[in-house]
């Protein structure tokens, strides 16, 4: 029977070198850690790589959760990271037709394990200046990337892993979520003009944030939003006193200048700014191809880390659907990459 198509275990260690990039990543798929309940994957990578000679600590973020650092030893020069966690609803490996299916094998445990793999052949080769560092809670607020400054050495270089198709980030758009709160006044509908409505100046100000002019970068393009929810009213007839709207904004600057831009909209709602995540620029290297992204990453939260690059196998279009998958060729040249970055980023560094 083909290997590939039976669940890997979830105990014991594979040979050092090399590192079956295929299986470690069927066992890290088949463990849910959606966003909240990474503290078994946590600890499983964990007892995984010190079974495999790494020196490991576990940085508790809340409860069972816990950030993973590993090196060799020595501090990193270069450290290698990504995120434990996925979004819902987990669902666990199978590989059909050159490919990795279940949840989190492209955003991010695929990439996960091939850091994994590329930093056990860079050891295999004598280099012992490369770690790895594994946060919970990327795809909730990184709260794990937040608190991780205090693994940090004194990294030079840190290469974060998210689904880019292979090619170095140029830049990372940032976020702001927005709440839109109307306010009115409640009355029986058959009187309304008893009452003020909070649903139409809700409606007003939707209609007219399409007009506002929002603003715009050479590199990363115009800011573009979604209005992902929204919600208000107590009962078919009654006025509705209460309205609101949350509304993401993909940036491309300071969420200050998004502000500024709504500001013609505080006369019909409260304007209440949450979440936000700096626009990012990262470090290139020759040889390889870049491009911009419209997504945010951990990279803001990771600047103790050293000079950050984007890079990581798969398409940021499979990650979080119901049909997540990752090609397993790339996957396995994604191992080259990796160990070639290192090589460009440090040079003829070793024991």
């Amino acid at each position: 029977m083909d290997p590939l198509t039976e669940p890997p275990p979830r105990t014991g260690v594979p040979a050092v070198e090399p590192v079956d990039v295929v299986t470690l990543t069927r066992a890290l798929v088949d463990i849910d850690s959606t966003t909240g309940r990474e503290g078994d994957v946590g600890a499983w990578l964990a007892e995984w790589l010190r079974a495999a000679g790494w020196r490991v600590v576990s940085q508790t973020v809340d409860g069972t959760r816990a950030n993973v650092y590993a090196d060799l030893g020595r501090d990193a020069l270069v450290v290698l990271t990504t995120h434990m966690d996925c979004v819902p609803p987990f669902f666990p490996s199978r590989v059909e037709g050159g490919r990795l299916f279940g949840r989190g094998a492209c955003d991010a445990k695929g990439i996960l394990a091939a850091q994994v793999a590329a930093a056990t052949r860079l050891r295999a080769q004598g280099r012992t200046d490369v770690g790895l560092l594994f946060v919970v809670g990327e795809e909730r607020g990184s709260d794990g990337a937040r608190v991780s400054a205090g693994l940090a050495h004194g990294s030079t270089y840190c290469i974060d892993g998210e689904p880019t198709d292979r090619r170095l980030a140029r830049a990372t758009r940032g976020a702001l979520r927005v709440t839109l709160r109307g306010s009115g006044r409640a009355a029986h509908s058959s009187f309304p003009e008893l009452g003020e409505s909070a649903i139409e100046k809700l409606l007003d100000a939707l209609v007219r944030l399409r007009g506002i002019a929002l603003p715009s970068d050479a590199e990363l393009g115009p800011t573009h939003y979604t209005v992902g929810l929204i919600a208000g009213g107590l009962a078919p007839n009654v006025v509705p006193p209460d309205a609101t709207a949350e509304v993401m904004f993909r940036t491309v600057g300071p969420g200050d200048a998004v502000l500024s831009a709504l500001a013609p909209l505080a006369n019909l709602v409260a304007i209440e700014p949450g979440l936000e995540v700096p626009v990012a620029r990262m470090h290139l290297v020759e040889g390889f191809d870049t491009a911009v992204f419209p997504f945010t990453t951990d990279v803001p939260w990771l600047a103790a880390w050293g000079t950050p690059l984007l890079f990581g196998p798969g398409s940021i279009h499979v990650a979080h659907t119901a049909d997540e998958h990752i090609e397993i060729a790339e996957l396995e040249a994604a191992v080259d990459d990796y160990v070639a970055l290192v090589g460009r980023l440090a040079p003829g560094r070793s024991a």
